[in-house]
């Protein structure tokens, strides 16, 4: 029978037939109206719980203790509940001639959390205390080094990763991250096993597949997409990983790094081998750098945390956005507390689905952190944009649309645009912009191949293609043939080292973010045209373009009313993603990589 749990009983009482299976004498517009009363009730309910999640799990993650991971966890599970309750009693839709918005409403209400239990409740707690659980020991995480007498956390890791150039600090700092994880080793085996069977049980063949049927197109036909955009760009990967791993010999010895094989994970000055900006000085030009030091420029200019974001809503400002809310200012954690565990990954909140917005981050007073500012801001803005869509559109066209929007915004942090908001005194000549469009790349470019290996190695541990007897080894393997990144050090299955980066324990899927790093090449060029630059397109900045506001806007306000080719082609003027752009704008430095790398032994 369908339609006899929570739900069905909420829906017989506010009078929306419910049928047997087999036995249904409605006929087609009964069943169309009884969908969207459906519907309608669904969005209510979910709304109420998605709020109230919000806030235990925004409390959670600011207060690290037993008592908040339990209230989060028992908020979690309650939306699980309702989301599989809910998408039970929608299945007796699945064969109506339903009306398109309510179809896609379906279909979002099954994608709308990223992991899900069976419908026992037993299953769902466990699920959920397993997140919560797994989620709170990588905040806590801490390293204590061989005599055990200083742990430190993992921001001030981070920060030693990218300045020491000593290996076998850096090899110890390395290591001693990954020992994090191998607490929730088991856990994790746990979670997959539970999330496939609700994944099972909503119609998929496992979560990974649910994942990827939130894409507006077949499950495998985006793996496919994403497969073609990786061969786009794969090309100027290979040749800035040539250049890297040479001037990482001559700086290390080739003894260290050896032509043509991977390079060793620990020395690309970053805490997990996804983005090599801090190696920059090692690999600049010889005839200059980028021309001037932002870190450098906001600590002359006495820039605190608060005021990098003041830059970043100045930005949208400028775009003829409306400013934050001064809540937005009473209720964000900008800093890292003293006093207590917070779980500093940066992240984007709007905990009423209307303008309580927020961010948490610890925010340093350099390059990087201006930069994540905006992109954290470009969630906020979107969350404020869409927020008179329906429940289930108020989220981007898809995952990646979230993510582009901020790095989009932060393409235009350009000399010109630092010169204008008083961070520079003058332009620095065109002749650094090889070096200006290297650092970009270290982070842009460099980051491609680990934003798609990380939910390969998922998608394959969802589908049983990876068993957890070879869960450290698959990932090892990835990283080798995607990145041409090795380990150092011998691994096995004691260790976990994909949980050492926190969206596998926070179960964040990650293709969204090899997604926003094409798309917002896409959305820059097509921005700058709309604000009339002529140049080259990585001079461009859409800093006080009231048209690249309004064509910006016009796509956030959709949200996700429509699918994401309808969206693109708003901003975009095309249904497809395409690399094309990201060429484009890095094509200066793919020549001049083409010349520094005359003769050498590239690929791995």
């Amino acid at each position: 029978m369908v339609g006899t749990g929570r739900v069905g009983r909420l829906l017989k009482a506010i009078g929306i037939a419910v049928t047997i299976a087999g036995c249904s004498t409605l006929d087609p517009e009964t069943s169309r109206q009884d969908a969207r009363a459906f519907v309608e009730m669904a969005e209510t309910q979910l709304l109420e719980l998605w709020i109230r999640a919000e806030r235990a799990n925004w409390i959670q993650q600011n207060f690290i203790t037993d008592d908040t991971a339990a209230v989060a966890a028992r908020a979690n599970a309650d939306v699980m509940a309702a989301t599989i309750d809910l998408a039970s009693d929608a299945a007796r839709f699945d064969q109506a001639a339903l009306a398109d918005d309510v179809r896609r409403k379906l279909v979002l209400l099954k994608t709308s959390v990223a992991a899900v239990a069976p419908s026992d409740a037993t299953l769902q707690k466990e699920l959920s205390g397993i997140l919560v659980a797994m989620e709170a020991a990588y905040g806590r995480g801490r390293y204590c080094g061989e005599d055990g007498d200083e742990c430190v956390d993992l921001p001030t890791l981070e920060r030693s990763m990218a300045e020491s150039r000593d290996t076998d600090e850096l090899l110890n700092l390395w290591d001693g991250w990954r020992s994090v994880p191998q607490a929730y080793r088991h856990k994790y085996e746990r979670f997959v096993e539970i999330a496939n069977a609700g994944a099972v049980e909503l119609g998929f063949a496992d979560t990974g597949e649910m994942w990827r049927s939130r894409y507006d197109m077949p499950p495998e036909a985006f793996r496919a997409e994403l497969d073609g955009l990786w061969l786009q760009v794969r090309p100027l990967y290979e040749s800035m990983h040539c250049l890297v791993r040479e001037e990482l010999g001559d700086q290390y010895g080739t003894a260290i790094v050896p032509p043509g094989e991977p390079i060793p994970a620990h020395l690309l000055g970053n805490m997990w081998g996804q983005t090599w900006g801090n190696v920059y000085e090692m690999v600049e030009p010889s005839g200059g750098g980028s021309g001037y030091d932002l870190t450098r420029q906001l600590e002359r200019s006495g820039v605190d945390a608060v005021e990098m974001v003041r830059y970043g809503e100045r930005f949208f400002s400028s775009l003829g956005f409306s400013p934050l809310p001064e809540t937005f200012w009473d209720r964000s954690l900008f800093v890292k507390p003293v006093d207590r565990d917070v779980v500093c990954h940066a992240s984007a909140w709007n905990l009423d689905f209307k303008d309580d917005l927020r961010i948490k981050m610890c925010i340093g007073i350099n390059d990087e952190d201006f930069i994540t500012v905006h992109h954290e801001l470009g969630h906020n803005y979107y969350q404020r944009a869409y927020q008179s869509q329906d429940a289930l559109y108020r989220t981007s066209a898809n995952d990646g649309f979230h993510e582009g929007i901020g790095d989009t915004i932060a393409l235009s942090i350009t000399p010109e645009y630092l010169v204008k908001v008083g961070l520079l005194n003058r332009v620095p000549s065109p002749n650094n912009d090889v070096g200006l469009l290297l650092r970009q790349a270290l982070d842009k470019v460099a980051f491609l191949p680990f934003g798609l290996l990380v939910d390969q190695w998922r998608w394959k541990v969802f589908s049983g293609e990876i068993t957890p007897d070879d869960y450290n080894a698959s990932w090892w393997d990835l990283r080798e043939e995607y990145q041409g990144v090795r380990s150092t050090l011998p691994r096995d299955e004691m260790n976990f080292d994909p949980g050492a980066k926190y969206h596998v324990p926070a179960n964040v899927p990650y293709a969204r973010y090899f997604v926003a790093h094409i798309l917002q090449f896409q959305f820059h060029r097509a921005l700058c045209n709309a604000a009339g630059f002529e140049g080259p397109l990585h001079r461009c900045s859409i800093f006080e373009s009231r048209k690249a506001g309004s064509l910006l806007g016009e796509m956030l306000e959709m949200g996700a009313s429509q699918p994401w080719p309808d969206a693109l082609e708003v901003i975009a003027g095309t249904r497809r993603m395409d690399a094309t752009a990201m060429l484009d704008y890095f094509a200066p430095l793919q020549a001049w990589l083409d010349q520094q790398n005359t003769g050498r032994r590239c690929g791995w």
